[in-house]
């Protein structure tokens, strides 16, 4: 039999997202035993500087140190890597040119989940931080689906940034301000939500809304389930 592939998570962007990546996966593997699971190395560096602020203001680039850490993951053996943020695959393209293994990209496996639901979306929001709006990461994935993305007003977003600032620190208690800005966008005709930031992943919670819950870090999360798994002779369509 085949081995299972390594699987490389470059994290710490934020540090519980990576946490509840390295959970979801263990919890989609199919195990009976420790020998079951996956090898799962990872690298979780919370000095990489705010993605957020590197967009808006440009303020230190977070891509020498991302670099650094997905060349420390491939040399420890991992055959393919995952990010567990968002707005960190605004510099995915040169992620890729600076390692020989492949990068899933969650945005793209995303907007393919977004459309391949049935029936299908016509429309969907976006609750992500600002960085991830104003770099159009999604604007241009789905339209490559001819999915409409419907994105929150300045003083919504405004509030959705505060909720992930308070995540990050380990406050849950604005879940209802994220849950609120997310019915806002349904009553604006979003038929679907994407929880796209892997803080708000860990609050948004699809039997709270009244659409399908698009999350990016699950999606990730199966997806590295499946290529971890895929047999050695197809590694090569892993490759882009």
């Amino acid at each position: 039999m085949a081995r299972n592939r390594t699987v490389g998570i470059l994290g710490g962007m934020g540090p519980e997202a990576t946490l509840e990546l390295f959970r979801q996966i263990i919890a989609l593997t199919p195990a009976r035993k420790d020998q079951d699971h996956l090898h799962i190395v990872i690298d979780s560096n919370p000095l990489i500087p705010d993605r957020t602020a590197a967009i808006l203001e440009e303020d230190e680039s977070p891509l020498p140190m991302m670099i650094k850490g997905a060349r420390v993951l491939e040399q420890a053996g991992a055959d393919f890597l995952v990010i567990p943020c968002n707005t960190a695959h605004h510099w995915l393209s040169y992620l890729r040119k600076a390692v020989s293994i492949p990068i899933i990209d969650m945005i793209s496996e995303t907007a393919t989940a977004v459309a391949s639901c049935n029936p299908p979306i016509k429309a969907v929001g976006l609750l992500a931080t600002m960085g991830t709006v104003n770099c159009g990461l999604y604007q241009q994935a789905l339209g490559d689906h001819d999915v409409s993305l419907l994105v929150s007003a300045d003083q919504e977003q405004a509030r959705i940034m505060d909720a992930i600032t308070h995540i990050k620190a380990g406050d849950h208690s604005l879940k209802g301000t994220v849950m609120a800005v997310a019915q806002h966008l349904i009553d604006q005709g979003a038929s679907g939500i994407i929880s796209g930031c892997t803080e708000l992943s860990l609050v948004v919670k699809e039997a709270a809304l009244s659409c399908p819950l698009f999350d990016p870090l699950s999606i990730l999360a199966r997806r590295a389930v499946e290529w971890a798994k895929e047999n050695s002779a197809q590694s090569q369509c892993l490759r882009y």
